[in-house]
């Protein structure tokens, strides 16, 4: 067998070719093969699936694969490979862009960035050291900058770090809250409301941190009172962390009330706005975010309402100093004399060493769309939501929780207990008709939760939505 080809250098492009024809025709009939929003048969049948997809016949039981159709004696060639794992993988997705696939933030990604995606991973750029990534770090620094005016307009020196999400963001915004006050031999207490995202009680296990305080948020967002109370309650280093659209019902704290608050007591904030951040965009929902700029550190996740192939999360700083204690050296990567010499220093970008170049994907959108765009398509999946909501209020069949305030829809069947909820979500999830999520609300009841992110899904994949729905409950 000849040497295979590379990605990159000049002959890159001509190799890569036929290989992304190959897998574009096996994303076609694996996609099409598939038929609907995910497989039907639930985890057995499409565990079954790959293993005849691999060894080319059906397996006689379905325990373990075994390494021979992975790592065969002599190779398959390139091309079967891309073909049969492509195609398998697109048979056995879980598709956010059907439009009755809408159970989390995981959004439909743009063509646009996934094919921006594609030239990063052939230019394979490493956002550790300057000599690995000239024109790569130089774009980051660019659109990092830029975003981060967006949330600190008036901040002076905004900037964000690439993150791999909402989870890397949070953890990173109390490490620097640990570290802004550890000089002075104290420890930092969180305090969140029960609606925060479960990677802040994560984040301070893995920190060293004290459990977060949690604060009732019986509306499905802070209580101020009960804020106010802590805060009163307590004394050293505390950082109050808020949300930007809660996970399970997409709403907003309210962010000038906490941030007047946290004033008042010496408290860091610290603002999730991994859902709702892209709000920022929008002429119309900007509003909502009235207090963001209030923040010592805000998270943004752009491969939620920002339509961009995993990953794409930020954290954002009003200034650029408060990202001091990241710094990090080694004498491979980010030498003192080369440092002095004018070469930039990366490492203090992130915790992660070896790390790649999201913000491509994320600078080519940008520039595509513009302000305009983005917010376009903010808007039209946030009207989609309030459709919906029209349609379960329309129908007797069917309970609303609330109206949306961003692009996610609580609904459940009009008196039906909690285990018929669950049961139709996973009756419809092992049929492959349609992928809701599922939602415990502070009321105790479980809801089915859809969260609208497919910017092509119209009013009557909505109502198809609701019938499959309605169907599987009566069954």
């Amino acid at each position: 067998m000849s040497t295979p080809s590379l990605a990159g250098g000049p002959a890159g492009p001509d190799a890569l070719r036929p290989l992304v024809d190959t897998v574009l025709d096996a994303l076609h009939t694996g996609t099409t093969a598939r038929g609907g929003p995910l497989p039907p048969g639930g985890p057995a049948a499409v565990t079954a699936y790959l293993h005849q997809t691999l060894r080319g016949q059906e397996p006689a039981t379905s325990e373990g694969l075994g390494t021979e159709p992975l790592i065969p004696p002599t190779g398959t060639g390139p091309h079967e490979a891309l073909r049969t794992l492509t195609h398998a993988l697109a048979y056995g997705a879980a598709d956010p862009a059907h439009p009755h696939c809408a159970a989390h933030l995981h959004t439909p990604p743009l063509a646009l960035a996934v094919a921006a995606d594609l030239a990063a991973a052939a230019l394979n750029p490493s956002l550790d050291s300057w000599d690995q990534a000239p024109a790569a770090s130089a774009l980051e620094e660019l659109v990092t900058r830029a975003l981060a005016t967006e949330v600190h307009p008036t901040g002076p020196d905004p900037d964000a770090l690439v993150t791999t999400g909402g989870t890397e963001a949070n953890q990173l915004a109390l490490l620097l809250a640990r570290e802004r006050h550890g000089a002075f031999g104290a420890t930092v207490q969180t305090v969140c409301a029960a609606n925060a995202h479960h990677s802040l009680h994560r984040a301070t296990w893995l920190l060293g941190l004290p459990e977060p305080v949690t604060v009732p948020a019986p509306g499905g967002t802070l209580d101020l009172t009960a804020l106010e109370a802590v805060l009163t309650g307590l004394r050293g280093p505390v950082l109050v962390a808020a949300t930007a659209g809660t996970t399970d019902t997409g709403r907003i704290d309210p962010l000038p009330e906490i941030a007047d608050l946290c004033d008042a007591h010496g408290a860091d904030l610290h603002i999730d706005a991994a859902y709702g951040g892209p709000l920022l965009f929008s002429p119309t929902r900007r509003p909502l975010l009235t207090g963001l700029d209030r923040a010592t550190t805000v998270t943004l996740d752009l491969h939620k309402l920002g339509w961009q192939p995993l990953a794409a999360g930020l954290l954002a700083v009003p200034d650029r100093a408060l990202l001091r204690p990241l710094a990090h050296t080694a004498e491979y990567l980010n030498a003192d004399d080369d440092t002095e010499a004018g070469l930039p220093d990366l490492l203090g970008r992130s915790p992660r060493t070896s790390r790649r170049p999201d913000i491509l994907k994320i600078a080519v959108t940008l520039r595509a769309l513009g302000r305009s765009g983005l917010g376009a398509l903010v808007d039209q999946v946030c009207t989609t939501a309030q459709h919906l909501a029209d349609l379960v209020e329309k129908s007797p069949a069917l309970e609303l929780y609330e109206r949306p305030t961003l692009s996610t829809v609580l609904f459940r069947p009009t008196g039906a207990p909690d285990t018929t909820v669950a049961a139709v979500r996973r009756t419809l999830l092992t049929e492959g008709r349609a992928v809701l999520g599922r939602a415990r609300t502070a009321d105790g009841r479980l809801w089915l939760k859809a969260t609208l992110l497919n910017p092509h899904t119209t009013p009557d994949d909505l109502a198809q939505l609701l019938d499959l729905v309605e169907g599987s409950t009566t069954r």
